[in-house]
């Protein structure tokens, strides 16, 4: 069978859910709805579509959760993306912000072996240019240890491990302070009470409010190297 654009981003985004979570595999209906932005009949329709086709496997009150196969799918279209846009960064030279869209676009049309080009041409990195992880050829997903910004503690010397969010603003902003994945910095202060936190780069102080900081995800400069 093959699959449309957007039974491969069903899948990739039911992954990510995955992802992220704690060791429960399965995923609900009204979360894939919000991520993907649809109505709950529209996520029952498509669940029921790939289920039929294999591959994911729904139970109720638990929810759904992929096959052996929707995860092979989901994370050759999760490299996929994140693939072509480190290559419209590194070599296309665009901005990290403005490349989530257009990845979209591109990856439903490129072929394996472009994005396999594309790959090399970008210096084989193993993290988006957004800061997460990019599934290797064979299918293996690195893990990431991070948290949020907003609850580092003052005196830590940490780096950025990736940003949770597509907003183009934010993602603008992020760049012209310097704050992208990659980047070291101590932890100065942090206010109480959901009080704004403030970061050493290099030579400039930076400023962050408590719900900004908490898109920032970082972790220990050790960490930041996938394996």
């Amino acid at each position: 069978m093959t699959l449309s654009n957007a039974m491969q981003e069903y899948l990739a985004e039911a992954y990510r859910l995955v992802y992220y979570q704690d060791g429960d595999p399965y995923v609900s209906t009204s979360a894939l709805a919000d991520v993907m932005h649809v109505s709950a009949p529209a996520v029952t329709r498509m669940v029921q579509r790939l289920k039929e086709a294999g591959y994911l496997e729904h139970e109720p009150y638990k929810g759904i959760c992929l096959t052996e196969a929707g995860e092979r799918e989901a994370l050759q279209n999760i490299r996929r993306h994140r693939l072509v846009e480190c290559f419209l960064v590194n070599v296309m030279r665009f901005g990290w912000h403005e490349v989530h869209d257009a990845a979209d676009e591109l990856g439903a049309s490129v072929s394996d072996t472009v994005v396999n080009r594309m790959d090399e041409m970008a210096g084989h990195p193993r993290r988006c240019p957004h800061g997460e992880p990019i599934p290797t050829r064979d299918g293996h997903m690195p893990r990431l240890k991070d948290r949020p910004l907003n609850e580092a503690e003052p005196g830590q010397t940490l780096v950025v491990s990736r940003v949770n969010t597509h907003d183009g603003d934010k993602l603008h902003y992020f760049d012209t302070l310097g704050l992208k994945p990659g980047m070291r910095f101590r932890v100065l202060t942090r206010a109480p009470f959901n009080g704004p936190i403030q970061l050493q780069l290099e030579d400039e102080t930076v400023i962050l409010g408590h719900e900004l900081a908490g898109v920032l995800r970082v972790c220990e400069e050790d960490e930041f190297v996938l394996t």
